[in-house]
């Protein structure tokens, strides 16, 4: 019998990106263009000698050895190790503005947040009654302590009763640490636990590997290969399926 949910947060509790037509309608660039120009802009007032190009190409070789880390060594270094990355590959220290350069990158999605996903609003009280509720997710941009202001700003944080973000716990899915983390703060076996995710490897395989259920969620993005074949313990369209498919587990 299911005890306790653990829930991916992009792409699965948010819509990931669905910020962008909010930026867009208040005249702001993409949230890509915004923080190379705000690292270009930095790295120019104080070293105008550097040049615009060479300044963005040191930060997508940081941005790259990031998602080399996240991907192959399945840990989600914070955003200020990749910005003096950046800065050393320049040859520079973190500069006056490093601060407050690291806030921005950092705050852009509690500012203008992510929208929920269709249903979640409405699911996750009504789940609360029934089971146990956790967060495990990867932190790319936004740290944990951001999700979790967006989470009470949505009226939801206090629903969960175990989170475990990439950034402060020194790994990411699908690494067995975060999802037996998460059992241990929910204090439910993981045989009882049942994890959603939009992600096969992260977020089915990763927590069946823990002793988990994994759910796969693809009502925001359906990643699977046309025809390719799940080995979700089922699949969710919608956060509605939610309460009756627990059953059934």
């Amino acid at each position: 019998m299911i005890q306790a949910v653990t829930f991916d947060f992009w792409d699965t509790l948010v819509i990931d990106d669905s910020d962008e037509p909010t930026r867009a309608a208040r005249g702001l660039p993409t949230k890509v263009v915004a923080r190379r120009q705000s690292f270009v802009d930095e790295v120019l007032r104080h070293q105008p000698g550097v040049g615009a190009d060479r300044a963005a190409q040191a930060l997508q070789k940081a941005l790259a050895a990031f998602t080399r880390q996240w991907k192959e060594e399945h840990r989600t270094p914070p955003v200020a190790d990749r910005l003096r990355e950046a800065l050393a590959l320049l040859g520079l220290g973190p500069t006056p503005g490093f601060d407050a350069l690291v806030s921005a990158w950092e705050e852009m999605e509690v500012e203008i947040p992510p929208v929920l996903a269709p249903g979640v609003a409405e699911m996750i009280p009504a789940l609360a009654t029934r089971a146990k509720l956790g967060i495990i997710s990867d932190t790319i941009v936004t740290p944990g302590r951001g999700l979790r202001r967006v989470l009470a700003d949505y009226g939801l944080l206090q629903h969960f009763s175990a989170l475990v973000f990439s950034d402060e716990r020194g790994a990411s899915k699908p690494a067995a640490r975060v999802f037996e983390l998460a059992a241990a703060e929910l204090g439910v076996p993981a045989a009882a636990i049942a994890h959603v995710g939009d992600r096969e490897v992260n977020d089915v395989e990763g927590p069946q590997r823990a002793g988990m259920k994994g759910l796969l969620y693809t009502g925001c993005v359906d990643r699977r290969v046309a025809g390719a074949p799940t080995k979700a313990d089922a699949v969710l369209t919608h956060h509605d399926q939610l309460l009756t498919l627990l059953s059934t587990l």
